[in-house]
């Protein structure tokens, strides 16, 4: 099982970015999915995650700004991220698990596999 996330970066207060994470190895339509966010000296949280059906959550703190999608053709997850704020820095992961879809949060160590992350920066 692989997971490879892309899209990140600099990009200043108020703008967009896209993350993208593709996935290998196994089932990806019949996984739960999601993408957590860790900023230096925090706890990894999760920020969205999309069911296999296509359902989505969304932390409080993202809920209206980012977007979590998939396409299950491509074996890809993307995260639209827009209105960026500082608070949104950190480093980006996506996770798979087949258990995780439909409570309100999940904890990291309740997906099994992982992304090795990329940079969010966002500044003035």
């Amino acid at each position: 099982v692989q997971l490879v996330e892309s899209g990140g970066g600099s990009v200043q207060i108020g703008g967009s970015l896209r993350l993208s994470c593709t996935a290998s190895g196994y089932d990806f339509s019949r996984y739960c999915m999601g993408w957590f966010r860790q900023a230096p000296g925090k706890e990894r949280e999760e920020v969205a995650r999309i069911s296999r059906d296509g359902r989505t959550t969304y932390a409080d703190s993202v809920q209206g700004r980012f977007t979590i999608s998939k396409d299950n053709a491509k074996n890809t997850l993307y995260l639209q991220m827009s209105s960026l704020k500082p608070g949104d820095t950190g480093v980006y992961y996506c996770a798979a698990d087949f258990n995780t879809c439909y409570r309100r949060t999940y904890r990291p160590n309740e997906y099994r596999y992982w992304g090795r992350g990329t940079q969010v920066t966002v500044s003035s």
